[in-house]
């Protein structure tokens, strides 16, 4: 079987290199702090010291990574992929990055032989740990064909987009989607309440009817639990956000809903609350 090489073991990143390991690929992984390894590595994944032995290790370089300048640097520094993979490789990024990025891996990476696909994927931790992660591919068809049964073990709705970058900008109307549904959950919880209603059992009509959806279904009862530990961290939907505004602008388009909801998660970092779950936006309505 292809060897597996894994960069970037974090909520979403772990649980996916984990489902991989169980379906049998032999992986060697490496992240920032090792202590985030010590588990997969006791399941019998391998350590490697730097991104260059990983890509040279691997057959496959799965990067899911935090920002942009961190795929950069995965990419493009001197021990990074694109330097050390084989010929012949596959190098997949589900973070979720600058289109242009992706575009600019893509070309780089033909150039080497080297075949590049940007997946990045939605569903949060459960997703990734349950391996039913949504996932959005740009690249080459072919190069999405030959990994279809890579994908297959992380994730469940699994289209190819298009060309490069298009994974990406597909990422970017999920995101823009989730912004305004989020606040649209909280609003609804917090009237819920006003009115003297009980929350949970309101959750049980809306959730199944027209104003269904997976923040309502997923999230909402995280909000009403009072858990606002990060399936997605507030500080990288910021990210994205900025990310689709400012791919927005190029395309002469105004997102006045996405606007708010970035200024109103700005105001929640700002707080501390930065290191919560996408949910703790809650706390904005009801705290503050």
């Amino acid at each position: 079987m292809q060897t597996i090489g894994f960069i970037g073991l974090g909520v979403m990143g772990k649980s996916m290199a984990r489902n991989l390991l169980r379906a049998g690929y032999p992986l060697v992984v490496y992240t920032r702090t090792k202590e985030k390894a010590e588990d997969l590595l006791a399941e019998g994944a391998v350590w490697k010291e730097t991104v260059k032995d990983v890509a040279e290790a691997a057959d496959v370089v799965m990067t899911m990574v935090g920002e942009p300048q961190d795929v950069e640097h995965v990419y493009f520094g001197d021990d990074g992929i694109l330097k050390h993979a084989k010929r012949g490789a596959y190098v997949i990024d589900f973070t979720t990055s600058k289109p242009s990025l992706a575009v600019r891996i893509y070309e780089a990476a033909k150039e080497k032989g080297i075949f590049a696909l940007d997946a990045p994927v939605s569903g949060g931790d459960i997703g990734a740990r349950d391996g039913t992660l949504s996932i959005m591919v740009g690249g080459d068809k072919e190069a999405f064909s030959a990994c279809m049964a890579l994908f297959s073990h992380i994730g469940k709705n699994i289209v190819w987009q298009g060309k490069a970058g298009a994974g990406q900008h597909t990422k970017m109307c999920n995101q823009i989607a989730i912004a305004t549904n989020m606040i649209g959950v909280c609003e609804a919880l917090v009237y819920a309440e006003k009115a003297g209603l009980d929350p949970e059992r309101v959750l049980q009509s809306i959730s199944q009817g027209a104003a269904s959806s997976w923040s309502l279904s997923h999230l909402a009862p995280r909000m009403l639990a009072g858990d606002f530990a990060p399936g997605f961290y507030v500080k990288h939907f910021i990210k994205d956000m900025g990310i689709a505004l400012a791919e927005a602008e190029t395309l002469g388009l105004s997102l006045p809903g996405l606007k708010l909801a970035k200024q109103l998660y700005e105001a929640l970092a700002e707080r501390g609350e930065e290191q919560s779950g996408t949910q703790a936006l809650y706390k904005w309505y009801k705290e503050w």
